[in-house]
């Protein structure tokens, strides 16, 4: 047992995560939240009776979740029920080319052999190498601080690394087991949540796969923030103390310490500091330029996972031809992944994602009405204003209502949309990033920025810019990488 005390930055999945492990080892652990709830891009808000999650839609890899609350003697089950969903999402590549992806494997194998004959055999194979990258990638690999060449330095383990293609990229290693377009459209799709094109992406990554089709696509009931719920609740029950509405101002150092944490309303004297909010913001703008890690040069270079623009719709009615996850495919991704990744610019003819939770949950929605969450990925660091969502909006409204044949714009009762300037206001994002860095090889591993400041001995960091990378699945074990960290060297 330990009396130290902790300062946590930032509220969302990393930080509640590594303010909990910290806690239940005796620490005395206060977070500081800028905004006004927990939850980070995992908040909701709630209008005229719908409530809208305001980030992370997808619940995959469902074990890294119970492995969490595991570890506090509780289940998932304690704090929020799950439902599989079924299908696990729909792709829509054109009018009338609706394809469900079902959570059965048969089903799937078959949906397969209908593209390509033979395809289900080679799906077959392609799981069994993908089950062993996340065997080794999310059960060795995605647990360890990555400070060090050393950690990896076991002989078992560089065997292992090596068999998970890690220098070949994903493009390639998906075109060795399909050829049909629509099925490497499907099979790169969970890629996507990498934040960099399948070209730029190592094939370890086809673990994704792995738990997009064997570990399936699964809801809380209730919204995704049922989880930071739940996760606040047992942060609680272990002590932690949460602050909300008081932005971190400055951080003093003296002899290479954090001596002061100053915020909006008081002062605190930890003996170990984490930043759970915005790497770079806290690295640049928090720290005096001689207890920076980094340059503002080091910076600019990293490659960053995609902004988003958002539109979040109350609808006065029932729609057809929508399931609870539904990719629209029916462009081309070559020029609206160029506008993402080489161009910097907002893309022509864009591809978006459409949820649609109220297909799952009912009190989401009033009755007979629908929650629509619409996402278009776009290149951070965009300049962008109201005349640019609207312009955007109409261009998918039109699609949308085209590909699922009804009227749509009529029936809308609530409408906000979110981009770029808004994660900056709300989480001091580095150039309006929504996914941190992109997971590139060089930037995979140590190659990220390190979990524990290079200038101030007692600074950690932890969430999306760091280890082990971007997603909720990630953020969680963030947390509890850095909190290990600091407990081991305590």
């Amino acid at each position: 047992m330990t009396n130290k005390k902790i300062v946590v930055i930032g509220a969302g999945f990393a930080g509640i995560s590594a303010a909990t492990c910290l806690a239940d080892s005796g620490f005395d652990v206060t977070v500081l939240e800028k905004n006004n709830t927990a939850g980070g891009r995992a908040r909701c808000f709630s209008q005229e009776g719908f409530l809208f999650d305001m980030g992370p839609s997808w619940y995959w890899m469902p074990d890294v979740f119970e492995r969490y609350f595991n570890r506090f003697n509780s289940e998932v089950s304690d704090f929020y029920q799950l439902e599989r969903l079924d299908p696990s999402y729909t792709v829509i590549f054109g009018e009338d080319e609706f394809v469900d992806i079902p959570a059965s494997l048969d089903e799937l194998y078959s949906l397969f052999e209908s593209y390509e004959k033979g395809s289900s055999k080679k799906l077959k194979a392609f799981l069994n190498e993908a089950a062993f990258k996340y065997e080794v990638g999310i059960k060795k690999l995605v647990y360890k601080p990555s400070r060090s060449l050393t950690e990896f330095l076991s002989f078992r383990l560089l065997l292992d690394v090596l068999k998970c293609d890690v220098f070949t990229s994903f493009h390639k290693h998906i075109r060795k087991f399909f050829n049909n377009e629509k099925l490497l459209e499907l099979m790169e799709f969970p890629v996507l949540f990498l934040g960099a094109l399948s070209k730029n992406t190592p094939a370890l990554y086809s673990l994704m796969n792995y738990a997009d089709i064997k570990l399936g696509t699964w809801y809380p009931m209730g919204g995704m923030h049922k989880i930071i719920e739940g996760m606040v609740a047992l942060a609680e029950s272990k002590g932690v103390k949460f602050h909300y509405g008081e932005p971190v101002t400055n951080i003093e150092v003296e002899n290479n310490r954090a001596k002061v944490i100053h915020t909006t309303h008081e002062q605190y004297t930890p003996d170990f500091v984490i930043g759970g909010a915005d790497y770079h913001h806290i690295d640049q703008k928090l720290l005096s330029e001689k207890h920076r890690t980094y340059s503002s040069d080091y910076w600019e270079k990293r490659v960053m996972a995609p902004s988003c623009l958002i539109y979040y719709l109350g609808i006065n009615k029932k729609l057809d031809n929508l399931n609870h996850h539904n990719l629209f495919f029916d462009e081309d991704f070559g020029p609206h992944a160029e506008a993402i990744y080489k161009t910097k610019k907002f893309p022509e003819n864009p591809l978006f994602y459409v949820s649609a939770p109220s297909k799952t949950d009912k009190t989401v929605a009033p009755s007979g009405c629908e929650n629509l969450f619409i996402l278009i990925p776009i290149a951070s660091g965009l300049e962008e204003n109201e005349t640019i969502r609207e312009q955007y909006y109409d261009m998918v409204m039109d699609r949308l209502e085209r590909l699922t044949k009804q009227n749509i714009r009529d029936a809308v009762v609530v409408k906000k949309s979110y981009a770029h300037r808004d994660f900056v206001d709300d989480y001091n994002a580095f150039k309006g990033n929504a996914y941190g860095l992109a997971n590139t090889l060089r930037q995979t591993a140590i190659l990220k920025p390190t979990i524990k400041s290079k200038k101030v001995k007692n600074l950690y960091y932890t969430g999306q810019l760091t280890v082990p990378g971007p997603g909720v699945p990630p953020s969680l074990i963030s947390g509890q990488v850095v909190a290990d960290e600091i407990i081991k060297n305590s």
